[in-house]
């Protein structure tokens, strides 16, 4: 007897939540097929590709990771993980000097900063899988024998047996409302943390700062990174990149204030830090509205999933805070898919 056909299923989120669990249930023999509102894919493991202008009128291209600096990998299946992914070439080592108060430290936990840019890990995680970039799925409409993903009213796919949804709380209660409204009541509940993102070139300061990070303890700027300092990064001569994430209650206080005045602010508070006069060529932000979960937060079971309705949810804000908590979460969930048969979900679909 031939074993029974997987399941088609729609992952809308490809970070790294979204991405770990694709991957998985690819591997496991599911057709899966993945969605994702922006241009790319690695959500807050992000890098902005822009340019600035000379004086001469010349363009320069520049680069900046303006989601998660690093991360790091606690448990040992995380770090075996990570650990391949580096012999691969994905990832890099990084022990930054890291300025808290004027005192001078490396963390000796290993930070990994993925290579060239932090979208690689997902990248590569979803490599081969049919993907739509730049599509946001607004609606899930349940029909006899599966789901259909809807955008602006339109159908963005084939019906398929099961949807997985790896997205910030707010965005998954919306979709999860019409279904499972006590699980968007759950969603709506979360307390992500925001963040306010300053990205600039400066001329390379006089003197070197000593630290690749700065933590200061003052002031709107909650963690600076010297950004091409890091592994796999190109420095231009006479130039430095900065990244300036602010400090998480002055993002949530000024999460609304024009964007102009929030340059300001954390273009101040980055000359204070260097304590140098600082040369500007480029400098904007960017406003991450859900940047992470709260350092709380963790379900019981690292997942949603309704093998009835054929729906799951997964993310950091289940998993636990940062990448690892996110990657915990999307490979638990893809667990669960594996464990129910194809015909469970339709059923219940036709029913």
């Amino acid at each position: 007897m031939s074993p029974a056909p997987r399941p088609s299923v729609a992952v809308v989120g490809a970070g790294i939540a979204g991405a770990t669990c694709a991957r998985a249930l690819a591997d496991a023999g599911f057709a899966v097929q993945v969605f994702d509102k922006s241009r790319g894919v690695g959500g807050r493991l992000a890098t902005r590709r822009t340019e600035w202008t000379g004086a001469d009128g010349s363009a320069t291209p520049a680069r900046f990771d303006h989601g998660a600096p690093a991360f790091e990998a606690r448990s040992e299946a995380f770090v075996r993980v990570v650990e391949a992914a580096e012999r691969d070439g994905l990832l890099a080592r990084w022990s930054p000097s890291v300025d808290r108060d004027g005192r001078l430290d490396t963390d000796p936990a290993a930070q990994w900063v993925p290579t060239p840019d932090m979208p690689t890990l997902c990248r590569s995680l979803l490599a081969g899988l049919p993907m739509q970039t730049g599509c946001t799925v607004d609606a899930l409409r349940r029909e006899p024998g599966g789901w259909v993903l809807e955008s602006a009213g339109v159908a963005v796919s084939p019906r398929v047996d099961r949807v997985v949804l790896a997205i910030p709380p707010p965005q998954a209660a919306v979709l999860l409302a019409p279904h499972r409204p006590d699980w968007a009541e759950r969603a709506r509940a979360v307390a992500m943390v925001p963040c306010w993102t300053l990205m600039a070139v400066t001329d390379a300061p006089a003197t070197p700062p000593a630290w690749d990070l700065a933590e200061p303890s003052t002031g709107p700027a909650g963690l600076i990174v010297r950004s091409d300092a890091r592994p796999g990064r190109t420095r231009v001569p006479g130039r430095a990149h900065w990244v300036v994430h602010a400090r998480h209650a002055w993002s949530r206080a000024h999460l609304e204030d024009p964007p102009a005045d929030v340059q300001a602010r954390l273009r101040d508070a980055l000359a204070q830090q260097v304590g140098q006069p600082l040369a500007w060529h480029h400098a904007s932000v960017h406003r991450w509205r859900y940047a992470h979960a709260p350092a709380d937060a963790a379900g019981p079971d690292l997942c949603e999933w309704d093998p009835d309705a054929g729906l799951g949810a997964c993310g950091d804000a289940l998993g636990g805070a940062g990448v690892e908590g996110a990657w915990r979460s999307g490979r638990a969930l893809a667990a669960r898919l594996v464990e129910h048969p194809l015909g469970h979900g339709r059923e219940a679909g036709r029913a």
